[in-house]
């Protein structure tokens, strides 16, 4: 074989060897970075609840990450349609769920406004609405003007602000950036590969 089909031959090689490892890491990094999106909830958006459930509750299609265990981050709450709270503002989170003791005053619409920290690290929430058909006999809770604070152990002063559950801004993770400077790193080896066999097919003209 003579030299002229020697740079194409290494050429098609080495991309070959670049592309067939930075694909796979490409698809392996992808769902790594997806934010958790909401797939049921009690009560569920527009429904009519007739019977007081033991918790509220909204879970998602993965692990939250609930760094520490206090559930730092994550918030439930429910209000009327003059805007008063109903419940004590405690959240409990396990696995892919987030929960809160559920508490409701008089028959009318409610809005329940959601926060969670997904798995890749960002923070996702969003409201809907439900109506509340209270049964006979049913004891309503007075409700609140304030943000209810967990009995002084949340520290929340505010309620969560919806973001359309999957939008927000996108950051560079350790593991993006890790593979951004493995496929930079490759590209140049294949760059050093391209220049030695210009060097070498040169040098091979030269020779009587």
């Amino acid at each position: 074989m003579t030299p002229r089909f020697r740079l194409p031959l290494v050429i098609f090689v080495a991309l070959a060897a670049t592309l067939g490892a930075t694909v796979p890491m490409w698809g392996a990094v992808g769902p790594a970075q997806a934010h958790n999106y909401l797939v049921s909830s009690t009560p569920k958006a527009g429904e009519t609840l007739t019977a007081l459930p033991k918790d509220f509750v909204i879970t998602t299609n993965g692990a939250l990450l609930n760094i520490g265990g206090n559930a730092a981050g994550f918030g439930l709450q429910v209000t009327d349609s003059s805007g008063k709270y109903f419940g004590d503002g405690c959240v409990k989170v396990e696995g892919s769920a987030v929960s809160t003791a559920a508490a409701l005053g008089a028959v009318g619409a409610y809005t329940v406004t959601w926060q969670a920290i997904s798995t890749d690290g960002h923070t996702i929430s969003d409201s809907y609405g439900f109506t509340w058909q209270p049964p006979a006999g049913f004891t309503p809770s007075a409700g609140g003007t304030k943000v209810p604070d967990c009995n002084g152990t949340a520290a929340v002063n505010e309620r969560p602000t919806p973001e359309s559950g999957t939008t927000g801004a996108q950051t560079v993770g350790t593991a993006t950036l890790s593979t951004v400077l493995w496929i930079g790193g490759a590209f140049l080896a294949v760059a050093a590969a391209v220049i030695l066999t210009l060097v070498f097919a040169g040098r091979r003209k030269k020779t009587p």
